[in-house]
């Protein structure tokens, strides 16, 4: 599943470098940089992420090719609009595996390694979970539609590796009709923004025609203040990793009722008994203020990072 994100190891490692030194040479106050302790956390978040998928995708494998044997359909793997539908259903299952991620405490909780960094770069994109197993329910619809395992496995790498180059801020806004139709590292800044109004937002992939689609859509306007909003100030892998874990077993002890454990596993990250709705950002969150009111975004020359 990973073979492609392997042989881009290089170029990742590549642009990091490249990225770096752009902020040594062209230093601009307004923009995060690099940490030396934040992207070291990232780096080794990133290995310890692709040797446990490396196990893991033994299982996905067996459960992907039971499913496409077990299903009538067979996508044939010839035609161009097999890849063309493959790239759509891929896009749309990134897109409800990410929100889940964020609306379900339990999927959070692996889902909130990646949001633990309080900067936002490329070594930013390598940190990744160490419990993956939260993706497999989200493409396996795709073995039974008759997509090949090998097929998904590659439309799973190439939208990888498209995100690997969202997380940085040399780029600036891009011209209006791609900013429209796919997703860009200025919207993919609001995602990882803990300001109010960008919590819950973009969470699409490739596109963002999903969040459009969908109602999860924010621009970039005011200033990202990028991390959680409660920040675990750490650079220990081991507790970016689990900490999230942790906190829910705390909760999941102090509870005496089964309705509320069940709130703590499944409601919104935020959620406590006795509050409304799921605890998520738009059950207590103000409305956004007008577009005209928010001072506008510092426009980056849209380079290479």
């Amino acid at each position: 599943m990973h073979d492609l994100i392997l042989y881009a190891i290089p170029a990742f490692v590549l642009l990091l470098v490249v990225e770096t030194i752009s902020f040594r040479l062209d230093p601009d106050r307004d923009l995060m940089g690099y940490d030396t302790r934040d992207a070291a956390t990232s780096l080794s978040m990133g290995l310890a992420n692709v040797v446990i998928a490396a196990f893991w995708g033994l299982v996905v494998i067996a459960v992907y090719a039971g499913l496409y044997h077990l299903s009538p359909l067979r996508m044939p793997a010839n035609r161009w609009w097999t890849y063309a539908l493959l790239f759509l259903c891929d896009d749309l299952a990134f897109y409800w595996y990410h929100r889940v991620s964020h609306e379900v405490r339990v999927f959070w909780a692996s889902h909130v390694v990646h949001h633990s960094s309080q900067y936002f770069n490329l070594s930013t994109a390598l940190r990744q979970p160490v419990v993956v197993v939260t993706t497999l329910p989200f493409w396996a619809p795709l073995a039974l539609l008759g997509f090949a395992p090998w097929m998904i496995f590659t439309m799973q790498s190439i939208s990888l590796i498209y995100q690997f180059g969202l997380h940085t801020e040399r780029i600036g806004r891009l011209p209006r009709p791609i900013e429209y139709v796919f997703n860009t590292p200025s919207h993919h800044r609001v995602h990882h923004g803990a300001n109010e109004q960008y919590l819950d937002k973009n969470y699409g992939g490739i596109l963002i025609v999903w969040d459009r689609l969908f109602g999860t859509f924010a621009g970039e306007h005011e200033r990202v203040v990028y991390g959680l909003t409660t920040n675990i100030d750490t650079f220990n892998p081991v507790r970016v990793a689990f900490h999230e874990y942790t906190a829910i077993w705390h909760d999941l002890r102090a509870s005496g009722r089964w309705r509320e454990r069940l709130g703590y596993l499944f409601a919104g990250p935020g959620w406590r008994p006795g509050t409304d709705g799921r605890g998520l950002a738009h059950d207590t969150a103000p409305p956004p203020a007008p577009e005209v009111e928010s001072p506008p975004v510092r426009e980056h020359a849209a380079v290479a990072p």
